[in-house]
């Protein structure tokens, strides 16, 4: 009865071929594609870690009209939290499931949350768009470069909304600073400086151990070859310990920032890529990649973006332990998840906006006023009620910056990029343009 009242809703929006909604360049056979606009929407969450927080508020919001059907994890015990965290939310009890596919392959589910670890976020989007899913997947959304471009490839096929969890696009404050820039607040913007400040301690030294009780260890590495468990992999930790996994620092962070200061600079791929990496802290302990990163990207224009990551030195280096500063010839901005600050030239301050979220700093967890706007805006963008604010066409042009730093430090060397396509000749990082993967596991479009 639900599918046939969807399908009804879906053919009675449309109109004769070539209408465009209101503003949103969207013609009839996409709109088709896009469910009826007052229609229920079903959603599954896929990974249920520290991100959770972030979905309670938009998923139980009653004008939203969401139901979530299932809370998926390959931990028995995250499943378990997951379920006693949206009994204070919803009214209602979702499926608790282990396994993604089963998720996926369940005809009434219209979208998926994806917030695994970064291997799994472009291979379990691509197989939800195939599953006829919209998809919004957390930072970074890929673990490589090739990724990024199936990504996008995927969208365009199967025509599904995919988007990218960097929330701080949704944030009022930045959406209205930005406008500024570009109509010339400061003049021509020709720097950003984008940069995270962070006390991380020491991290456990990976060694072999049984895999943990709940665990289902043989799904959570997923696309990723097979490897004997080690303590202390699976949780947050996977983030430091190779590149099976995580996509360091970059992945785990950079990707707002730079994403922010792109945004603000209206620039597409670099054209070249210098990086000064290394481990700096706690030399002897399991962290095996850098900790500490200079990166800088510089533009045809004579534009440049650079980035200033200290994973475990909190020093505030500019004041704040998180943000991105903008520069243009007649003034400056800093904005972060705080709000904004404007100065002219002289340094002076002109005006300031903050934000009341409550969702800044460098111990972000799951939640916030920011993080709520931004999955609203992914599931209005699904009715076709509101622009979607993270495009995937979009949104990997940034991750693509995380990745390739990340190239660039594995390499060695400064990397010359194509402006317009943003790939490399490198022979040596064509190497790491994509990964190893598991047999039976490459994500495929």
């Amino acid at each position: 009865m639900e599918n046939s009242r969807r399908d009804f809703l879906k053919k009675s929006a449309l109109g004769a071929a070539g209408f465009t909604i209101a503003g949103m360049g969207m013609s009839s056979s996409s709109y088709a594609r896009i469910i009826g606009a007052n229609d229920r929407l079903n959603i599954g969450i896929i990974g249920l870690g520290r991100r959770l927080g972030a979905y309670y508020e938009p998923i139980a919001m009653k004008s939203n009209n969401v139901r979530l059907l299932y809370l998926c994890d390959v931990m028995k015990h995250q499943r378990e939290r997951a379920a006693a965290k949206f009994a204070e939310h919803i009214d209602y009890t979702a499926k608790l499931e282990n396994d993604v596919r089963k998720v996926l392959s369940d005809p009434d589910v219209d979208a998926i949350i994806n917030a695994t670890p970064d291997h799994w976020h472009a291979p379990g989007a691509i197989m939800g768009v195939q599953a006829g899913k919209h998809v919004y997947v957390e930072k970074p959304g890929s673990h490589n470069a090739r990724e990024g471009e199936l990504l996008v490839l995927a969208q365009k096929k199967y025509g599904k909304i995919i988007q990218l969890g960097n929330q701080q696009r949704s944030s009022l404050e930045s959406i209205d600073i930005v406008g500024q820039i570009h109509k010339g607040i400061i003049g021509t913007p020709y720097k950003a400086v984008a940069f995270y400040s962070n006390g991380r301690g020491e991290s456990p030294i990976a060694t072999n151990a049984p895999v943990p009780e709940g665990l289902d260890w043989e799904l959570f590495q997923g696309p990723s070859p097979r490897k004997a468990y080690q303590y202390n992999t699976w949780d947050y930790n996977w983030h430091w310990y190779g590149w099976d996994f995580g996509t360091a620092e970059m992945g785990n962070n950079a990707i707002h920032e730079l994403d922010i200061a792109r945004w603000a600079l209206q620039v597409e791929h670099p054209e070249l890529v210098s990086v000064e990496a290394d481990k700096r802290h706690f030399l002897n302990d399991g962290w095996t990649m850098y900790d500490t990163m200079m990166a800088s990207y510089y533009y045809p224009g004579n534009k440049v973006i650079q980035w200033d990551g200290k994973s475990r030195n909190a020093y505030n280096t500019y004041g704040s332990d998180r943000g991105t500063v903008i520069f243009g010839s007649e003034g400056s901005v800093f904005v972060n998840r705080g709000g904004y600050k404007l100065y002219d030239r002289g340094g002076k301050l002109i005006s300031e906006r903050q934000s009341s979220d409550g969702e800044g700093g460098t111990d972000l967890g799951g939640g916030g006023g920011m993080s709520t706007l931004h999955v609203n805006n992914f599931f209005n963008a699904i009715r076709g009620k509101e622009q979607q604010r993270s495009p995937m066409d979009e949104m990997m042009k940034s991750t693509h910056l995380c990745h390739l730093a990340n190239l660039a430090y594995r390499v060695k060397k400064d990397l010359i990029i194509d402006p317009v396509t943003g790939k490399t000749q490198d022979a040596d990082a064509l190497k790491l343009w994509s990964r190893e993967y598991e047999p039976g596991w490459e994500p495929k479009v």
